[in-house]
C-alpha cells in the first residue's frame, strides 16, 4: 500500500486529520532541506510536500517565487531532488509529495522520471500546469509504479472538471480554497466547508485543502471539514525571515508543532 494511503487509514482511525507542510526542495540549499524534513516529520507533519524549483512558477506567489529562485541558484534540479529524497528514505517513512511544474519532468521523460521517482521513494506527484485533459502523457506510468497522481480542484472548477478529475484521481484530492497565486488571501472555511461536503457525496478519496493556511487557527478550522490541511508560504516566510541563521530549522519546526497541535485539538470533529 502507497504510504499515503497507509497514512490516511491510520488517521482516520484515530479521529485525527493530517498536516501537510511544504518545503522547496534546495532553500536554502539541499543540505538544510534534509534537516528542514527532519524538524517537520519530528513536530507533526503527516505527510510533506516537496516542491522541484522551476524558473516560471506561474501558480506560486512571491514568497514561493522567491523561495524557488534561490534553490535554483544553490544547484536544486529535480535528479537532485531525487537524489535527497532517496537520501531521506534510509531514515524516514514520511509520505512525500512532489510538487512541480510539467517542463522539468518532460525534459526528463515520463517513463525515467516515475522510474526514478519510485526508486527514490516518491508517493505521489502534483505538477500544477499538467491539466487532467493531458495527464494521460504521465499517468500510466506512475501508475505502474505505485504513484499517485494529485488532482487540484478549485472554485473556479465546473462540474465536468470535477467528473473528470475524481474519475482519475488517487491518494487525495487537493482542493484550492482560494483563487490565485499561493500565499494570497486567507481561507475562509465557512465558504469551502459546503463545498467539501459536497465534494464527499461524489468521492470516498481523502479531501486536503490547501491556499491560505497560514496560522495554527485557520488550520484547525480547516480540519473540522477537511482530512488535511495543507500549509506552504506560511512556512516558507518563516524561512526567509531566518534564511541563513541557526534558527532556521527550529523555527519551521515549532511552527509546525503549533500547526499539528491547532489540528490535534478538533481530533474527531
Amino acid at each position: 500500500m502507497n504510504r499515503i494511503d497507509r497514512t490516511f487509514r491510520a488517521l482516520r482511525e484515530r479521529r485525527e486529520k493530517a498536516l501537510i507542510p511544504f518545503l522547496t526542495a534546495g532553500d536554502p540549499d539541499l543540505g538544510i532541506t534534509r534537516e528542514l524534513i527532519r524538524a517537520v516529520e519530528d513536530n507533526g507533519a503527516d505527510i510533506l510536500e516537496i516542491g522541484v524549483p522551476f524558473s516560471d512558477p506561474t501558480s506560486d506567489g512571491p514568497v514561493i517565487q522567491r523561495s524557488a529562485e534561490i534553490a535554483l541558484g544553490a544547484g536544486s534540479s529535480l535528479p537532485r531532488v531525487l537524489e535527497m529524497v532517496s537520501d531521506v528514505r534510509v531514515s524516514s517513512n514520511l509520505p512525500i509529495v512532489l510538487y512541480g511544474y510539467y517542463n522539468p519532468i518532460f525534459r526528463y521523460g515520463g517513463e525515467r522520471f516515475a522510474r526514478d521517482a519510485a526508486a527514490a521513494g516518491i508517493d505521489a506527484v502534483l505538477v500544477v500546469d499538467l491539466p487532467p485533459e493531458e495527464v494521460e502523457e504521465l499517468l500510466p506510468w506512475l501508475r505502474a509504479k505505485g504513484i499517485h497522481f494529485i488532482f487540484l480542484l478549485a472554485p473556479t472548477s465546473d462540474e465536468s472538471r470535477v467528473r473528470m478529475v475524481l474519475r482519475k484521481a488517487s491518494g487525495f484530492i487537493y482542493y484550492v480554497a482560494v483563487t490565485g497565486v499561493t500565499g494570497g488571501a486567507a481561507v475562509q472555511p465557512s465558504s469551502v466547508r459546503p463545498v467539501i461536503d459536497a465534494l464527499r457525496l461524489q468521492t470516498d478519496l481523502p479531501i486536503g485543502v490547501g491556499f491560505g493556511i497560514s496560522s495554527p487557527g485557520e488550520a484547525a478550522a480547516v480540519a473540522e471539514f477537511a482530512d488535511a490541511a495543507v500549509v506552504g508560504s506560511a512556512i516558507m516566510r518563516i524561512i526567509d525571515q531566518h534564511r541563513g541563521t541557526a534558527r532556521v530549522v527550529p523555527e519551521v519546526g515549532a511552527f509546525v508543532r503549533s500547526l499539528k497541535d491547532g489540528i490535534l485539538a478538533v481530533r474527531g470533529a
